[in-house]
Order: structure tokens, then C-alpha cells, then sequence
């Protein structure tokens, strides 16, 4: 597997490179790019590249500018963003745009192997304290747990984000999900983001299907 780590700091370059070896083994191939010129040289030097870790604070471009233009022109290539800012703003913009993660310059080395492994695995990582306390606790106005006989593929989300998807297979908006959950608008933005990129949806209506084509929400005696 070949890695491009995105970032003006070498102490950040050289810790996402042992992260990195570490999860992929030794064979991972994890070359570095300081800058947006360099990175943009190495994706055209590299065409065999995989992932691509990209710092969103660049010394001679905006990273969200970068990250859509790698969804525009390398589509093919993942991304997961790295950032020391990761308010709920910057992270569902972030999803929007194509990454399949979002991991804090804060969070610790053993954070970030589980977020990666999350993203190699096939899910989407989000920060946990950027959802607030709501997110780790039902509301009273909460749903029950689900039906352990209802069947739930293995995409990568999160208890929280289940029930969300849930919700939004019943055709309720983020308003009414946030008034079942007890969330706030904002955390249900992310979940939803996260939702449509676990299930590579461009929209709501496409992950219901896909939800469905699945096999959520089925009972397991009835497949």
C-alpha cells in the first residue's frame, strides 16, 4: 500500500509514518509532502497511490480547497483529514467533500490507530467530543436499544449513527431526528455525513436504498 502524508510539520510526518507502517506492516510504502505543490507533484509522480493524509492548515493553500480538488480529480484516491481545529463546521465540511475520516492533531497515538483501522476497515471516523454529551447518552425521549433480531451490516457506524440511519429510513428529516434523539442539529449533520460516506451515497435517498439493499431492518428469520 502506498500513503501520501500531507503536512508542513516532519515531527507530524514521521508519527503518522510509524502509525502507518505499524497498521500495514513494513511493505507500506509512506512518502511525505510539506506543502499542497509538493503533494500535487507527488500524486502525479505516484499514480499507485491509495490514501492520502491530508493536514487541513497549509502554508501556501486552504486544505478544503485541496480536498475538493482531489475529489474532482483524483476520485479514486482516499482521503482522511488530519487537523488541530475539528469543530463540528470544519468536520461535516470535510465529509462533504470526500474524506473518509477526520482525525484531531491532539488525539492520541492510540486514537489514531483505532480511527485508522475504523477507515481501513471500511468505516468512517469521526471525533466523539465533538458530538457532545448527547451523543454517548439516550435522552429520555430516546428510542429503545434496537431488536437484536433486526439484522445490521457490518459498514462501520457507530450505535448512534444506526439509530440516525434508522430514523431516516421512516423518512424523518434532521430536525425530527434530532427531537427523537435528543441531539442537536449539528451532531445529527455529522452522523448523517458519516452515514452517507460508510455507504458511499451521494445523497439521503441513495443511502435508504443502499440501507435497504443491505438488509437493515430486516428480521433475521426473514433472510
Amino acid at each position: 500500500m502506498k500513503i501520501l502524508v500531507v503536512d508542513d510539520h516532519v515531527l507530524i510526518r514521521e508519527a503518522l509514518r510509524d502509525v502507518l507502517k505499524e497498521l500495514k506492516g513494513e511493505a507500506t510504502v509512506v512518502i511525505e509532502a510539506a506543502d499542497s505543490r509538493q503533494a500535487m507533484r507527488q500524486i502525479e509522480q505516484n499514480p499507485d497511490l491509495e490514501l492520502i493524509v491530508l493536514d487541513l492548515w497549509l502554508p501556501d493553500r486552504d486544505g478544503f480547497a485541496v480536498l475538493a480538488e482531489l475529489g474532482d480529480r483524483h476520485p479514486t484516491i482516499s482521503v482522511v483529514v488530519l487537523s488541530t481545529y475539528h469543530d463540528h463546521d470544519r468536520v461535516t465540511r470535510a465529509l462533504d467533500l470526500g474524506a473518509l475520516g477526520f482525525i484531531p492533531k491532539s488525539a492520541q497515538r492510540e486514537v489514531m490507530i483505532s480511527a485508522f483501522n475504523l477507515i481501513f476497515s471500511g468505516g468512517v471516523y469521526v471525533p466523539p467530543e465533538i458530538l457532545g454529551p448527547t451523543s454517548r447518552h439516550h435522552s429520555s425521549a430516546a428510542p429503545a436499544p434496537p431488536d437484536p433480531k433486526v439484522a445490521a451490516p457490518e459498514v462501520g457506524l457507530s450505535d448512534r449513527q444506526m439509530e440516525v440511519l434508522a430514523l431516516m429510513m421512516q423518512g424523518k428529516s434532521n430536525k425530527a431526528i434530532c427531537r427523537v434523539l435528543g441531539l442537536a442539529e449539528a451532531t445529527v449533520k455529522i452522523h448523517v455525513s458519516a452515514i452517507l460516506k460508510a455507504l458511499k451515497a451521494a445523497n439521503r435517498t441513495e443511502a435508504v436504498i443502499t440501507a435497504g439493499a443491505l438488509g437493515f431492518g430486516q428480521k433475521k428469520d426473514d433472510q
